[in-house]
């Protein structure tokens, strides 16, 4: 068997989500297997460092897959990308080691989140910003975002109550504008699931002054989702890359 690396890019709007799912085959991991196994002439399995939700978008996204031996050079990048839809792409494919897998072996994340402060979506970004049309206060963003940065449990800032361990380290939070742009950058470990969108409706509730930055931490110290803010749309994010 051979392991290969994948990092693969997608717009993710019309698609639910990374993960196959048995009652629908539009997902970005149920069609590259497809692809893949179309090309391969037997089925594989492709395993991601991570499930996006349904609408977010990948630049970096990493997945794993095992073939039965080598493949040739344009095997991903010419074969299997012709029988992917244009908003999923293979950007690169690596021969590593076996035993490497693309969740179980990362070991940090990066996203960005973009917002749009515009009175009306731009015509050209509408599909991947959240349009939020008030201005926004960078610097109590920024203060928010101090007290969320460091190793923390973060039960407060997940929809997903059965985790097994909440606890995360975030290394930063970069709080960036540009005219009517701001973009929102996390670096970190890994992150729960809704985790990052809730981060950002939190920041964006400091930035509109309707919370204090201080309350940012308030659902570290109770552990409660309801002290935390609303959940941001799923447009917004991307995935920017994947580090091992």
């Amino acid at each position: 068997m051979r392991t290969y690396k994948l990092t693969v890019a997608y717009d993710g709007t019309g698609y639910q989500g990374w993960q196959r799912q048995a009652n629908t085959e539009n997902t970005i991991q149920g069609i590259l297997e497809r692809c893949i196994s179309e090309e391969a002439g037997y089925a594989v399995e492709v395993n991601g460092s991570g499930r996006t939700d349904a609408g977010v978008h990948a630049e970096g996204q990493t997945a794993s897959v095992a073939l039965h031996g080598l493949a040739g050079d344009d095997f991903f990048l010419e074969r299997v990308n012709g029988l992917l839809p244009p908003d999923i792409r293979i950007l690169e494919a690596e021969l590593v080691r076996n035993g490497f897998h693309a969740r179980k072996s990362a070991k940090g994340k990066v996203y960005e989140y973009h917002i749009d402060t515009g009175e009306k979506p731009d015509v050209f970004t509408r599909r991947y910003c959240c349009h939020y049309p008030r201005e926004l206060d960078l610097s109590a963003m920024r203060r928010a975002a101090g007290y969320l940065t460091g190793t923390h449990e973060f039960a407060g800032y997940t929809d997903k109550k059965e985790e097994k361990s909440t606890k995360r380290t975030i290394y930063a939070i970069i709080v960036s504008g540009q005219g009517r742009r701001v973009t929102i950058r996390y670096e970190g470990t890994g992150f729960l699931y809704h985790m990052v969108r809730i981060l950002t409706g939190t920041l964006i509730e400091a930035g509109a002054g309707e919370r204090t930055p201080e309350s940012a931490a308030d659902a570290l110290r109770t552990l409660e989702r309801s002290r935390a803010g609303f959940l941001a749309p799923a447009r917004g994010l991307f995935l920017k890359e994947v580090h091992y």
